[in-house]
């Protein structure tokens, strides 16, 4: 009787009753719920990331003819920055574009996505999806209850207040946030001290003093103004060694209550925004220095004998860390190696 009951509830609408209905996802996964951390736009301006999430919700409900639907909620407004990853494993959350890496300290492996020097081009990048480390990777995710949707790169540089960051020899006593553990370690080993901390909360640190310079993505830089402070950038747009792989995610809970047809949509129009976030990063990479340049801080571009001064650093701290953690973790690593 309690089960017929129930169900006459939620046929006739439980809520006009007065009534607390369960949440749309306990019954049919159509409603989906995409969480970012980056400023809000729309289709067409302000930050990719979020423009991404969005035609994601429009064209998968295009070719799902409006069976599953999608909401964007950006800067944070759905739930913290760091809980996401977490929440997204338990099937608490839908969706989520988050730095991969921010999940290292649950899951050691990730913190193969911001690896100093190991990713050095767009094209390494992108090759990762169909490589033996991508495989390993997409294994790994998805055996922690993530499905791989859109597989994103971004280059990245540095903003500073005091003075450039570009040698290794630069890094010396300054305040550094370098965006992931692996990072960190080769700043350490720079000289550098480190500052931990999401990048939508850079420019506060850098406003107070708390921080001299910061390591974060070419739209990053332009999304959260820190050409505002910033007197010095060593851009991303020629040689850099961070290169972030920040994809748009899927709880494997929530996936697994799709129809194949929906299932389909959601990969297939992933795979399809991949040239648009490629393209889209590759030019904020440019407009990052110009954007800098216009502000009046001083831009720099790193050179090939540069870079390989911070990937030996790198090679001898962050990768050996990494690769000594497990057997996964090492896997991982001479798999990505075999793509340089």
């Amino acid at each position: 009787m309690h089960f017929n009951r129930r169900t006459f509830l939620q046929g006739t609408g439980a809520t006009a009753l007065g009534l607390a209905a369960p949440p749309l996802l306990a019954q049919s996964p159509t409603q989906l719920k995409i969480s970012h951390q980056f400023p809000s736009g729309s289709l067409t301006e302000g930050d990719f990331r979020d423009r991404l999430c969005r035609k994601f919700a429009a064209d998968v409900a295009k070719a799902t003819n409006g069976s599953l639907s999608a909401s964007v909620y950006p800067g944070s407004s759905l739930m913290k920055t760091n809980a996401q990853f977490s929440s997204m494993r338990k099937g608490a959350l839908d969706m989520t574009l988050v730095p991969l890496s921010y999940a290292g300290g649950e899951v050691s492996e990730t913190n193969i996505g911001l690896m100093p020097a190991l990713v050095p081009s767009y094209e390494q990048g992108a090759a990762w999806k169909t490589a033996e480390v991508g495989k390993l990777l997409s294994k790994v995710l998805d055996d922690k209850g993530v499905v791989i949707v859109s597989w994103v790169w971004q280059a990245g540089g540095v903003a500073s207040r005091p003075r450039a960051l570009l040698q290794p020899e630069d890094a010396k006593g300054l305040k550094v946030r370098g965006g992931s553990r692996e990072m960190d370690m080769m700043l350490k080993q720079a000289g550098a001290s480190v500052i931990s901390l999401p990048s939508n909360e850079i420019y506060a640190a850098m406003q107070t003093g708390a921080m001299d310079a910061a390591m974060t993505s070419s739209t990053s830089f332009i999304s959260f103004k820190l050409e505002e402070i910033a007197k010095h950038l060593t851009t991303g747009r020629s040689h850099t060694y961070w290169f972030m792989f920040e994809p748009l995610m899927m709880s494997k809970e929530v996936f697994a209550k799709l129809t194949k047809a929906q299932q389909d949509a959601v990969m297939g129009v992933g795979a399809q925004l991949e040239k648009f976030a490629l393209d889209a990063a590759k030019a904020d990479d440019r407009l990052a220095a110009e954007v800098y340049a216009k502000a009046g801080a001083k831009v720099y571009d790193m050179d090939e004998a540069t870079l390989k001064k911070w990937q030996t650093i790198a090679r001898e701290t962050a990768w050996k860390d990494f690769g000594d953690k497990n057997e996964s973790c090492a896997a991982l690593l001479k798999a990505a190696q075999k793509l340089l």
